[in-house]
């Protein structure tokens, strides 16, 4: 027993620290908003508050169909020393329902798991920044103007997620208000985290798609912050997607039309990027993993297919035959169904099955024609695309800048300060066309 517990004392130290490097990693960038912190009253507050009022949600929305008077609804709850608005409750049950967050998953995270984490970057934003102890879901403050403006287009923006449910456009899941009489009223919303998870990242941009004002120094002088790049750092290198690339490049089109319908300008393409380790390359060769791939694409996609039947069956006759038929893929496929699965997989055509080839070649060919592609295995799907060698991060923010008078006064101004320079206040049409060329011309 000595020998056995003077080793356990040896490793003791060890562990200890390890577990204080691994801590110190996953707070590269964040603070701990704790008694201490000027934002821990506030905090406080709004978990207590969302507590509260996400207990009240049924974890299954009622209604299969948003109304009018959902989108218009609003519920106020009054606590000692504040109170707390949700806006429009059932229209945001339903999209967290959509990305399979469940109303336990979405309180524990936003109420129960610790304190919450303030961003420390290069961002010029005024806006205040919280982040789930977990990461998972980010809370910004937004203007009365901004949150009005996300509550008057919401009709579109769930229309749009339904139509294109693999959408890169930023998940909104909840707008609130908090009042603390006599002090602050503040709006704020909270969304899906793009950069979730955080612990492989090694480099993240800020994507506008123009050059005046978009270059970072990347050199942190030693602080414990994330440094954000942008478009002048990303010179030189792409986004290398391979068979990824034609759909992703799709989407950005279809999103950035969508916005500029909307009159906006100024939103980024956020781009972070991690290396696949050799067993998630492995990977790739799982079939089990492509069924589960497969089927976790489907079913994001349950509603919006609804009225196009024939994507569904197409899929699920195929995966049939390849669950059945695992064993005829040729040597250095194992029967994977029966096999541990890495969370890594592939696109359709890489399963090297000859009788299949035809097959499968159709259905990503179907996925791709409905702006689809295979979601990989993991809590944030919808964000995180696989590439060849690396997995990368991606969504489209700040969605809130309409071309207004004040907007048109200052491209007036940047034409004549920056003369055939490429400036991000430009009209919508340009905005979509150029950031949308930017994509595609640094994707390969």
């Amino acid at each position: 027993m000595a020998p056995r517990t003077a080793a356990g004392t040896s490793r003791a130290p060890r562990r200890r620290f390890w577990w204080q490097l691994r801590r110190r990693w996953r707070m590269l960038g964040v603070f701990e908003i704790n008694p201490d912190h000027e934002f821990y009253h506030l905090t406080s507050m709004i978990k207590d508050g969302l507590h509260t009022l996400t207990q009240a949600t049924p974890d299954t929305p009622d209604q299969d169909t948003l109304t009018a008077e959902h989108f218009k609804a609003e519920e106020t709850q009054t606590h000692e020393g504040f109170e707390i608005k949700m806006f429009a409750a059932p229209v945001f049950a339903k999209l967290r329902h959509s990305l399979d967050i469940t109303e336990e998953e979405y309180m524990n995270s936003l109420c129960l798991g610790g304190c919450y984490l303030q961003f420390v970057s290069n961002s010029k934003s005024k806006a205040d920044f919280f982040i789930t102890n977990d990461k998972r879901f980010f809370l910004k403050t937004q203007s009365r103007r901004e949150v009005r403006f996300l509550l008057s287009n919401l009709q579109a923006y769930v229309d749009h997620l339904e139509k294109y449910p693999h959408s890169l456009m930023v998940r909104f899941l909840g707008v609130y208000r908090i009042v603390i009489p006599n002090q602050i009223k503040k709006y704020f919303i909270v969304m899906q985290s793009v950069f979730y998870p955080d612990e492989r990242i090694n480099v993240r941009y800020d994507i506008k798609g123009c050059e005046v004002g978009r270059w970072t120094n990347p050199d942190t002088e030693g602080k414990q912050i994330i440094k954000v790049l942008k478009d002048n750092n990303f010179e030189g290198q792409y986004i290398a997607l391979g068979q990824e690339k034609s759909w992703f490049a799709k989407q950005v089109k279809v999103d950035t039309a969508f916005l500029q319908g909307l009159n906006v300008l100024d939103y980024s393409l956020l781009l972070a990027q991690q290396p696949l380790h050799q067993d998630e390359l492995d990977g790739k060769h799982s079939l089990a993993n492509l069924v589960v791939r497969a089927t976790k694409s489907v079913d994001l996609d349950a509603d919006s297919t609804a009225s196009d039947p024939s994507t569904v069956p197409l899929l699920e006759e195929t995966l049939g035959d390849v669950a059945a038929d695992t064993t005829d893929c040729g040597p250095g496929q194992p029967q994977a169904a029966a096999e541990g699965t890495s969370e890594e997989g592939i696109p359709l055509q890489e399963i090297t099955c000859p009788a299949k080839e035809t097959r499968t070649d159709s259905i990503l060919q179907e996925f791709h024609e409905h702006h689809h592609r295979l979601l990989p295995n993991c809590k944030n799907a919808i964000h995180v695309i696989d590439g060849p060698d690396l997995r990368y991060f991606v969504g489209i923010v700040d969605i809130f800048t309409v071309y207004n008078w004040k907007k048109r006064l200052e491209n007036l101004w940047k034409s004549l300060r920056y003369p055939g320079r490429a400036f991000s206040t430009i009209r919508p049409t340009k905005y979509a066309h150029r950031f949308s060329q930017w994509i595609q011309d640094h994707t390969q």
